[in-house]
């Protein structure tokens, strides 16, 4: 019997010791799986802000050049025949235009345009409307009045197109405005031509 009981004493502190050894390796287990989950969160969550902070950082860049090339795009130098012509339009809004260049001012306006030192012409978009708007520099003050005699041609040619076409036009048309300031000429076919040719008095020094 004694020899039993001993045997028993011992067999129960082996198994106390196994079971343990067990909860400490599981302990383990989980501290070390925690701290893993933490430190790749971590660094997850570190990554994502990084690049979010990245690409914030480039959209703004991108839209701050974009912003930069716009308003060097936009801008006309002081003086010249396109910041007169975007001042005065800026202050009386226009039916739809286009830009008239090249050979189509010569055969359109009936004048070189190597008369001129700097010009802007803008007609109509589409053909139902008169509003025209002409800021021309000349460079030769002896040309101005060549300049000037092939404006009121193009202003009698619109005139003839509206004639028997659309009356309101024509009239429109009829009531354009020629105004001479030193070397710059403005012709203006607009329902607000005299406040445009008041504006762009005040505009050419």
């Amino acid at each position: 019997m004694g020899l039993a009981l001993t045997a028993c004493g011992a067999d129960n502190k082996s198994n106390n010791s196994d079971a343990n050894t067990g909860s400490n390796v599981s302990e383990s287990g989980n501290a070390d799986t925690g701290a893993g989950g933490e430190q790749n969160s971590g660094n997850s969550a570190g990554g994502t802000n990084e690049d979010g902070a990245g690409a914030n950082e480039g959209s703004a860049n991108g839209s701050s050049d974009s912003g930069a090339a716009n308003d060097e795009g936009a801008a006309a130098e002081e003086g010249s025949t396109q910041a007169i012509a975007d001042a005065i339009l800026a202050k009386f809004e226009q039916p739809s235009q286009m830009k008239l260049e090249g050979d189509m001012v010569k055969d359109m306006y009936h004048l070189d345009p190597a008369l001129l030192e700097d010009y802007t012409i803008m007609t109509p978009l589409m053909n139902i409307k008169t509003n025209e708007l002409a800021v021309l520099k000349v460079k030769d003050a002896k040309d101005l009045e060549a300049v000037q005699e092939g404006v009121k041609q193009r202003a009698a040619d619109v005139q003839k197109v509206f004639e028997t076409y659309l009356q309101d036009q024509y009239e429109n048309a009829k009531n354009y405005k020629l105004v001479v300031k030193g070397s710059y000429v403005l012709f203006v076919i607009s329902e607000n031509a005299d406040d445009m040719a008041a504006e762009f008095e005040a505009l050419v020094k």
